[in-house]
């Protein structure tokens, strides 16, 4: 395991997302103090959902954190897949926070022009000489195949770009995705993954072992330049490690 990583085991989601609810209050409280706001990037499917409900009641100066994504689904905002419309029901209604201060990912265009589109907004927000902000916080999920935000195996694992359209067929489904890369997760002060579930659990023993295999488990490309990574496990998905 990398010495930037960092494994905690929790006995149930519950417990899991009070804990990544405390650390993302206090990472953001942080980076407002010391930069004046807080950059953090969701992530969307049904793991981090106990998290954005407990940061509802939150007590934070919301109109200084600005939310990014790191993957959507180029479906409609409203379409229970749209990892946006999520976040929106869990969170964003029940908050204060300025309009501008949500950047979602344009999921009504076709991929390969919301990719675009997301990289002009992402350069809105660039720490120079990065063509992307360096966020305080990314939240991230991992498939029980190693894939995470938008990432999958066979995905391409060199690339200099901020956004990748995904259109692939994945799992015999069309893609249809828009993603960030490595380059910007790598870029992050700090990286949480979420992980639950005895279906990830031989998956997650791989991805934290010294095998490293970045094309078949895309998760392991997630490896910080000068930040660090907190995995938040339940029992069920760390049983093997």
């Amino acid at each position: 395991m990398r010495p930037n990583t960092l494994v905690q085991r929790y006995d149930n989601v519950d417990e899991l997302s009070n804990s990544a609810k405390q650390a993302f209050v206090e990472i953001a409280k942080e980076a407002i103090k010391e930069r004046g706001c807080f950059l953090v990037a969701l992530s969307g499917g049904s793991t981090p959902v106990k998290l954005y409900e407990k940061l509802a009641p939150e007590i934070l100066n919301w109109a200084r954190v600005h939310f990014f994504w790191g993957d959507e689904r180029c479906v409609p905002m409203d379409d229970s897949g749209n990892n946006y419309g999520q976040v929106k029901k869990l969170l964003f209604d029940k908050i204060d926070i300025p309009d501008q201060n949500i950047h979602r990912i344009p999921s009504e265009l076709e991929p390969a022009e919301a990719a675009v589109q997301y990289s002009h907004t992402l350069g809105q927000f660039a720490d120079p000489p990065l063509a992307w902000p360096r966020f305080d916080l990314v939240l991230l999920g991992m498939g029980d195949d190693g894939h995470t935000a938008s990432l999958f195996p066979g995905s391409p694992v060199d690339t200099q770009a901020s956004t990748l359209a995904v259109t692939a067929n994945y799992q015999d489904c069309p893609a249809n995705r828009v993603t960030l890369t490595q380059n910007v997760f790598n870029s992050a002060r700090n990286i949480f993954f979420l992980v639950t579930g005895t279906g990830k659990a031989e998956t997650l023993n791989k991805v934290l072992s010294n095998i490293y295999t970045p094309g078949e488990l895309p998760a392991q490309r997630i490896n910080p330049n000068d930040g660090k990574i907190i995995w938040f496990v339940d029992q069920a998905a760390a049983h093997l490690l």
